[in-house]
């Protein structure tokens, strides 16, 4: 880690103050002296003064550092060992209060509370030297006490609650069990210790179980040397990388590794492969998939090309146009390919309903009551959704076709050389109404935080061509009540969307124009519902 010497320095001095700590605590489980115990009690300040230190270091350097001399990752890691060398500081201190309720010290000395604390303590020590190495071995030694503590734990644990249930006088075993707990605690501590000192070394947030998944990635591609880049964070938690072959001048990844929950990346591969049996060539290939207790990774053939996002931000007329005439294209024939005559519920205003807490949480002056303005009376966004939904139980999709389910730009890809598409995240992938697809495209368009007016019109333009092409196949395909089912999907997805929006003008105009497709629902009967249409272009302006 390269750091700067102050913070070098206060570092290690609060590294050997936690381990004389914790080795004097070790003198107190076995004697119970009052002078040893108040020798640990008397250094918390000293504790706090040395975190404060490091932190008041790590935000100078980054202040007034030169651009190339200071390592943003080991700077954040030495904030976090810090704060994490004080909580084991206060962990120990809380272990010295319970201590000195313990009235039988046979109790300390016959359980194996000794062996919690000499494992802590070959944790603590080994931290100086991850620090110092180039490589990340230490640290992974650090993380594997975790493991340890949580064994020797519960076999504390076992022993205490059976003889608790013997015991006329259980007070002082309750206490013991407490001080293996909080000891035990230590485990998780210094786990996320060695987590911060990887991710400083790799240049990105790492965590151990991760670390390994990607170790055996690399082996899987056959890799002596890589470089791994963070791409993005999923809402899920997983994150995802691309990995480029470091013994080559080859600047393009060579796969993108994903891990995450196992249940999401479980779907993932599945859904995936169903795209393969369904319509072969629009997802990547899964070049692996490892299990890892409740995680996962995949390992995923890297696709040339660029996002829709950033094609619409960033590339010329002329690819933007091919890019959307090469989707829509792809999109009728997948539509037709795996058009089923099985109808689909499209549940719009369930999803809103669902997502509607989320909202408020972000935005709660959207939570519209009722009103009266003058002689007319104003339904509550409560009423409105609640209407809309009655009419929406009323009527199901003809038929169904695969979707991708998640069909925000950034999740579909362009190559322009080959003139191809590619899917990502298809976790979401199954057979239902397209307007899902068609309203969480037009939307994921519109919420483009972007303000110069050339590119919104480019916005515009992208969502219009996407509505022009999906009413088309509708009027083809005899589906009559496609504009009606399209205005509940963008009424979803402009009022749903806002939770990720902070931007408030942004939020606002995409809020009321949900409203205002509900409003224009409100003034509906089940029988106009086939005649509906919306003023698409005013929308997307």
């Amino acid at each position: 880690m390269r750091l700067p010497k102050a913070v070098r320095d206060n570092l290690f001095f609060l590294l050997a103050e936690t381990s004389t700590q914790i080795a004097n605590f070790h003198v107190l489980q076995e004697t119970q002296a009052q002078t040893v115990a108040q020798r640990i009690l008397d250094r918390r300040g000293y504790t706090y003064n040395l975190k404060m230190r490091i932190h008041d270091g790590c935000v100078e350097a980054l202040r007034h550092g030169r651009k190339g001399q200071i390592n943003v990752f080991s700077l954040r890691a030495a904030e976090a060992i810090a704060s994490d060398l004080e909580r084991i500081s206060n962990l120990t201190f809380e272990c010295v209060h319970l201590v000195g309720n313990v009235k039988d010290v046979k109790v300390l000395k016959k359980n194996k509370i000794s062996s919690l604390v000499d494992e802590a303590a070959a944790g603590i020590e080994l931290i100086e030297k991850a620090i110092e190495e180039d490589d990340t071995k230490t640290a992974l030694k650090i993380g594997t006490v975790e493991r340890k503590l949580d064994r020797l734990y519960n076999s504390v644990f076992r022993s205490h609650v059976k003889d608790i249930r013997k015991s006329k006088q259980p007070e002082d075993l309750i206490t013991a069990l407490f001080i293996a707990q909080r000891i035990e605690e230590i485990g998780d501590v210094l786990l996320t210790i060695s987590e911060s000192i990887m991710s400083a070394k790799l240049g990105q947030p790492m965590h151990i179980d991760r670390f390994r998944s990607l170790k055996t990635a690399l082996s899987d591609l056959g890799l002596i040397e890589a470089e791994v880049e963070q791409l993005a964070e999923t809402k899920s938690g997983s994150g995802i990388s691309g990995i480029s072959d470091a013994a080559t001048d080859d600047d393009g990844y060579v796969a993108i590794f994903k891990d995450g929950k196992k249940d999401k990346l479980k779907e993932e591969r599945e859904s995936v492969e169903n795209w393969h049996e369904i319509y072969p060539g629009l997802a990547p290939q899964i070049l692996s998939y490892k299990k890892r207790g409740k995680n996962a990774s995949l390992l995923i053939e890297h696709l040339p090309g660029s996002t829709f996002e950033q094609i619409l931000l960033s590339e010329t007329d002329k690819v933007l146009e091919s890019a959307i005439t090469t989707l829509t294209k792809t999109l009728k024939s997948v539509w037709k390919e795996t058009k089923r005559k099985k109808s689909a519920s499209p549940n719009h205003m369930g999803q809103l309903t669902k997502r509607l807490p989320n909202v408020l949480e972000i935005h709660s002056s959207f939570e519209i009551g009722a009103m009266k303005v003058g002689d007319q009376q104003i339904k509550s966004l409560a009423a409105l959704i609640k209407h809309a939904e009655k009419l929406e139980s009323k009527i199901e999709a003809p038929f169904s076709v695969y979707i991708h389910g998640d069909f925000n730009l950034d999740n579909i890809i362009f190559d322009p050389d080959s003139q191809k598409i590619k899917f990502i995240d298809l976790h979401r992938s199954c057979y239902q109404d397209y307007t899902q697809d068609v309203s969480v495209f037009m939307i994921s368009n519109y919420r483009l935080q972007v303000l110069d007016h050339k590119t919104r019109q480019r916005i515009a333009a992208m969502a219009l061509r996407m509505y022009d092409f999906a009413a088309d196949f509708a009027r083809k395909n005899k589906d009559t009540t496609f504009e009606f089912r399209l205005a509940l999907g963008l009424a979803r997805s402009f009022i749903s969307s806002t939770r990720f929006i902070l931007d408030a003008e942004l939020a606002n105009a995409m809020f009321l124009r949900g409203v205002f497709i509900l409003e224009a629902i409100a003034q509906l009967d089940e029988k106009d519902i086939t005649s509906m249409r919306l003023p698409i272009k005013e929308l997307f302006k």
